[in-house]
């Protein structure tokens, strides 16, 4: 339930997967928010402030505990998205609150690595300014389809730029070797795909709304972007 590069409309796609029983009829507000993958969710943005302290544990054991904690709440995407789709469960606030818990995971840790010096030097600082600002760009444009009564749905490059973009991370933040492993030197590597993979997928996002088909015309690869997530 991570990134993505189309736009679909459940209502008017017949192609498209369902939200939960009635969802899709009911108001937002009489959709059921307490969910186990919407309560998934809020558990994995309630990490986010303990990514502050990141600082603060600079030392091997602090470093490794960070990145655990950021490994779990980034894997945790996978699970909420699974236990959605398994119980019908899929619900618009879920389809909103999924990513943006993924965004402030990703932009949190970031951010406070270079506060920890961490990343320095330009380089690091254009990537990290790459990935943040795609992030709000990506996160306007979600808005302006859901106010047309779109939904934003996955691509597979949102997926592969998701999956290279949490494992730099983690990587960075072990910055420490592990497992016998330059976990810094990997995870900077890692970084420079995810940056370039970030403005490929960003551009599809962009591509598929305001191109000469306009959102409309991304209805029909709705489905392969359902299937993908």
């Amino acid at each position: 339930m991570s990134e993505a590069g189309t736009l679909a409309n459940p209502g008017t796609n017949p192609r498209a997967k369902p939200l939960s029983a009635g969802a899709a009829h009911l108001p937002l507000k009489h959709e059921r928010f307490w969910n186990l993958p919407n309560t998934i969710t809020m558990m994995r943005i309630g990490v986010v402030p303990a990514l502050i302290f990141i600082p603060y544990a600079l030392t091997k054991t602090g470093s490794a505990l960070m990145a655990w904690l950021f490994i779990v709440a980034a894997s945790s995407d996978l699970l909420d998205g699974y236990l959605a789709r398994r119980s019908n469960e899929v619900t618009r606030i879920g389809k909103l609150l999924d990513p943006l818990a993924d965004k402030l995971l990703i932009t949190t840790a970031l951010v406070m690595m270079m506060a920890a010096g961490r990343l320095t030097g330009v380089w690091a600082g254009l990537m990290v300014v790459v990935i943040i600002g795609r992030e709000l760009a990506v996160t306007g444009l979600r808005g302006i389809a859901s106010t047309q009564g779109h939904v934003v749905g996955a691509s597979w490059q949102g997926k592969l730029k998701a999956v290279t973009q949490n494992v730099a991370v983690g990587a960075l933040l072990f910055h420490h070797e592990t497992l016998g492993l330059p976990a810094h030197e990997i995870g900077l590597t890692l970084l420079a795909i995810a940056s370039a993979l970030t403005l490929w997928s960003g551009y599809m996002y962009f591509a598929d709304y305001f191109g000469s088909s306009g959102p409309n015309g991304a209805q029909a690869r709705a489905q392969d972007a359902e299937d993908a997530a």
